[in-house]
């Protein structure tokens, strides 16, 4: 999980028919921003007590939440908890298991509890009393509270009793500053603290999703305002070019795959002997290895700067080298434009590479992180399987959209 810190953006909410097939979208509006810094913050959970994996259960229809893009690295969406709902901006985050949002109770010097949306229960007539307490730490921050149980609603399904975090503490400044107010886990429950059921696992045994299937479309017009779709129960062919090229998941905790390797246009190999992967929403970068990022950023000329960023000089992108990763035997190809994370404001234009040195000791690493950088240009779907197969998530190039119109939603098969 690795949001950004800068400003709040506009979220709308999405409607759906229940009972059909036919997607309805509604687009999200782009904030134009003030000139700023880029800062992005890695937050790769490192998270407490995993609990064992349970089998998905099953149950009805495909529902769709929106995605509010920021500067084209990171993506919100917006649920509400409660009766009636309270509305929470939320980083949809692959990459951990819990929900959780800030408290009407948070202690007086936690300072990101003021600048964001808290839950209050006495303002919730379905509110549940729990009070275990509950703690996360994060790469570059921590947070502890309550779990309580109340309604959940998101992209027009209602009623979800679901396990939530109240963050009573945040003493990291790096959540003061986000964009936004709490995080929506949809990692394997491996991950999830405490054993809490997962908001994917709850929605599916509570019969209101056919199967734990769901996807990600980011929109990928700059010049767009729509920012993209959750797709919950299924994925919508309208938002990528098939096929879908699906991928074993290797460990059902992160949504991890096996990647053969990585060429920098064809003078440079990455990942020679194979390596592992996670497909991460909640990351906003490319992340690697840091011998093999800097390798990277030599190959495009990446010129360092603060926090692991790198300049990129923006007169070079189109003679820049194509970086692609050769998964389930499929290449997957960025070209400069898509890898080049570029900013304008004013006259003025920053252009920041997409990638960025991240190294995860073992057990868990050495590993790649294929974040929003990656995800705008192709679309994923993640399928935690049944029965009869195991969790994959599948691949195919994304489509430009503006948004609007209407498609047909399918199941994964």
């Amino acid at each position: 999980m690795s949001p950004l810190l800068l400003w709040p953006l506009l979220l709308t909410l999405l409607t759906v028919e229940p009972s059909g097939a036919t997607l309805i979208r509604v687009p999200l509006r782009r904030v134009h921003l003030p000139q700023g810094i880029l800062r992005p913050m890695r937050a790769w959970a490192e998270l407490l007590e995993p609990s064992r994996l349970g089998a998905p259960p099953h149950g009805d229809s495909p529902f769709f939440v929106p995605l509010s893009k920021f500067l084209n690295v990171q993506y919100f969406g917006e649920i509400g908890l409660g009766t009636p709902p309270q509305n929470f901006s939320v980083v949809f985050d692959t990459g951990s298991s819990n929900l959780w949002v800030p408290s009407k109770s948070c202690r007086f010097f936690s300072l990101p509890c003021w600048f964001h949306h808290r839950y209050d229960p006495k303002a919730s007539s379905s509110f549940c009393p729990n009070g275990t307490k509950f703690a996360i730490q994060y790469g570059t921050g921590r947070l502890s509270g309550i779990l309580s149980q109340d309604k959940l609603t998101i992209g027009g399904i209602n009623n979800v009793s679901v396990t939530f975090g109240e963050a009573l503490w945040e003493p990291s400044l790096v959540f003061a500053f986000a964009s936004f107010d709490g995080i929506f886990g949809l990692g394997f429950p491996a991950l999830a603290v405490d054993g809490v059921p997962t908001p994917l696992d709850v929605m599916v045994e509570q019969g209101l999703l056919d199967k734990p299937v769901f996807s990600f479309y980011l929109n990928r017009d700059f010049e767009g305002t729509h920012g993209g779709e959750l797709v919950l129960g299924g994925s919508d062919p309208a938002h990528y070019i098939p096929p879908l090229t699906f991928v074993p998941v290797t460990i059902p905790a992160y949504w991890q795959i096996h990647m053969d390797r990585v060429m920098v246009g064809t003078g440079l190999t990455l990942c020679a002997q194979g390596c592992a992967a996670i497909v991460d929403t909640g990351t906003s970068l490319i992340t690697g290895p840091s011998e093999e990022i800097r390798a990277l950023h030599r190959a495009i000329g990446g010129l360092p700067w603060l926090a692991g960023e790198h300049f990129i000089q923006c007169s070079k992108i189109p003679t820049l080298p194509p970086i692609s990763f050769l998964l389930g035997g499929v290449w997957f190809n960025l070209t400069a434009q898509d890898y080049v994370i570029q900013i304008s404001q004013g006259g003025f234009r920053l252009c920041l590479s997409g990638f960025q040195a991240l190294d995860v000791p073992p057990p868990a690493g050495p590993l790649w992180i294929l974040g929003d950088v990656f995800l705008r240009t192709y679309v994923a779907v993640f399928d935690r399987g049944n029965t009869s197969r195991g969790a994959r998530v599948g691949l195919a190039r994304s489509r430009v959209q503006g948004g609007g119109g209407a498609a047909q939603a399918q199941f994964s098969d």
